[in-house]
């Protein structure tokens, strides 16, 4: 340490400038830390903390790699009932101020990784800031590595960090399994530089949380999954969940939309029989997109596009089929857009060839 840090903290202290003598309290919390002393780094962060020396509500905090979410106005999140546990073991772990603030979300694309984050951050009451890998990663050699670190002393300059999440979402971008990247020795400078920066973090900054999300957990490197205090699989639905969920979608949407048809029923049975429910994100998409779509002329028109998406294309499934899969005339009527009679008559020419 300096004697011109000594001197900036007087300085800063006279000015009344709080954020410029929290950010040299850091600097001097990490030259501790630096030369090993862990304990008094630690100390002296939290009398940061205790006095609450953060920038006053409503200042601008400037950030090259960081980008804050806007969590007031998200719309409600449908998970299953065992993932929603472990959210709400989150929220109880960080309340209660344990030590435990660094989580991985895992599962594949659309379960809803991102959004529970968001959530996360909204039943804390605590800014989101997203890391932006955009920025972050550099072609030239050695760079990425510089940008991490500088992410890294971003987050721990944030204003009031027992107010803040950070999100590196869809980390998997700078952290597969270094044995598995192509450029090994690039990724594993890259990867042990992000675990020394989250050692540091847990060291110096406990009250951030850290969420990071991930597609690729299989590939993700195994000392990083270490760091983590909790694993979340999103991959945990069952086909009623999806269900459930698909019907809370169709009911926020239909009403948007005049002369529609709203046969939850038939919706639902559609649903049931498909072989394959997608998760969430796409399962959201494909039923917007069939009401969308939809012909202005024909109130059943979503219907035979849902049947189109979950099952394979009605054209190509007879009217039998469709009465052996369970459908009855009136449904399988609003499904081919046919008559009653037309529907009646062909099912029992091709029940009886012959006649």
């Amino acid at each position: 340490m300096k004697k011109q840090n000594v001197l900036n903290l007087i300085k800063y202290h006279v000015e009344r400038n709080e954020n410029g003598f929290r950010n040299e309290a850091i600097n001097i919390a990490r030259y501790f830390d630096s030369i090993g002393d862990d304990q008094l780094a630690e100390y002296i962060m939290s009398l940061i903390a205790e006095s609450n020396l953060y920038m006053p509500q409503g200042s601008d905090f400037e950030s090259e790699f960081l980008k804050q979410l806007d969590t007031r106005v998200i719309e409600p999140l449908y998970l299953p009932s065992v993932i929603s546990e472990d959210i709400k073991g989150i929220i109880n772990a960080v309340n209660h101020n344990i030590g435990i603030n660094k989580f991985l979300f895992e599962g594949l694309p659309g379960s809803g990784k991102t959004e529970a984050v968001k959530q996360v951050a909204r039943l804390l009451d605590r800014a989101l800031f997203c890391v932006d890998f955009e920025n972050l990663i550099d072609s030239k050699l050695g760079q990425t590595n510089k940008n991490i670190a500088t992410v890294f002393n971003e987050i721990n300059m944030l204003p009031q960090p027992n107010k803040v999440v950070i999100l590196f979402d869809e980390i998997d971008v700078i952290a597969l399994d270094r044995i598995n990247s192509n450029d090994v020795r690039e990724m594993g400078r890259v990867t042990s530089t992000i675990l020394r920066e989250l050692d540091r973090l847990t060291d110096l900054n406990k009250e951030i949380v850290i969420i990071a999300t991930t597609n690729l957990f299989p590939n993700f490197d195994k000392a990083l999954v270490r760091r983590f205090d909790a694993i979340i699989n999103f991959d945990r639905y069952t086909k009623e969940d999806l269900i459930e969920i698909a019907q809370y979608y169709f009911s926020s949407f239909v009403k948007n939309f005049k002369g529609i048809s709203k046969d939850t029923r038939l919706f639902k049975k559609i649903l049931t029989l498909s072989k394959k429910i997608p998760y969430p994100g796409e399962l959201k998409n494909i039923i917007k997109t069939s009401l969308a779509f939809s012909d202005l002329n024909s109130e059943n028109d979503y219907l035979r596009r849902m049947f189109n998406s979950m099952i394979g294309s009605i054209d190509g499934i007879n009217i039998s089929q469709l009465h052996e899969m369970g459908f009855s005339v009136r449904e399988i009527e609003k499904l081919k857009g046919e008559s009653k009679s037309s529907v009646s008559r062909k099912l029992n020419k091709e029940d009886n060839p012959n006649e």
